[in-house]
């Protein structure tokens, strides 16, 4: 774990002297702040934080890869791979270390929306329960789009496709399996289960669904896995 402690205040440092990261974050929190004013800081509107929650899950799907495309990518531009492979660390040190860093870094982007919540508690009436259990599939939704992210990186040593890689991925992920579940009716429970959109909704409504908290732990593990693979197999080659 000292290893993986390490890398990750390395990759978080790298975020944070990042223009990248700061511009992503820019457009993220004044997207955000448009979808509260246009989805929820409504008047007679729920005082929920599930529009605004919903609609983010759809941004990160474009915001997360931009955020995560340089994480291995451009360790195997610029070479400095090779200083990682030949160091006492182990592969799947290094993917965790990376998921760990871009997943700080969006829980950082994540903090500024509890002034979205005040906003709503203080002119409506606020359910706390909902509030908690939605920003808890907000981190669970982050992680899992935070290991494609990761593992996209690990595929390719150029950024842009990385990015690319990234999207099509969570595009596939989050509309493509809704849109597919409607076409194909013989499928849809196992396209339902597969779509990121329908399992988080029950967390956005307050809905706490073990079967959901292991699809998204799960999945995080698995892309997780996959990187680690990738970045092993190049050790080799």
């Amino acid at each position: 774990m000292r290893n993986v402690v390490a890398l990750t205040q390395r990759e978080l440092s790298a975020y944070l002297y990042s223009p990248i990261a700061y511009l992503a974050g820019f457009a993220f929190l004044l997207l955000t702040g448009l979808l509260f004013i246009y989805t929820t800081f409504i008047p007679g509107q729920e005082s929920t934080v599930t529009p605004l929650f919903t609609a983010m899950a759809s941004a990160f799907v474009l915001c997360l890869p931009i955020l995560t495309m340089r994480l291995l990518s451009d360790e195997y531009a610029t070479g400095t791979i090779e200083t990682l492979m030949t160091a006492p660390v182990k592969d799947v040190e290094v993917v965790l270390s990376k998921f760990l860093g871009v997943w700080l870094f969006y829980c950082m982007l994540l903090a500024p929306t509890l002034i979205h919540v005040a906003l709503i508690a203080v002119y409506g009436q606020l359910d706390w329960g909902v509030t908690l259990v939605a920003y808890l599939g907000m981190l669970l939704l982050g992680a899992l789009y935070a290991a494609v992210g990761v593992f996209a990186s690990a595929c390719t040593r150029y950024q842009l496709v990385a990015a690319i890689f990234g999207v099509g991925l969570l595009a596939a992920l989050t509309f493509l399996t809704d849109f597919m579940s409607r076409q194909w009716p013989g499928m849809r429970h196992i396209l339902a289960y597969l779509n990121v959109g329908g399992q988080f909704d029950d967390f956005s409504q307050g809905f706490f669904d073990t079967t959901a908290l292991v699809y998204f732990v799960s999945g995080t593990a698995f892309f997780l896995f996959l990187a680690s693979k990738v970045l092993e197999s190049k050790r080799w080659r």
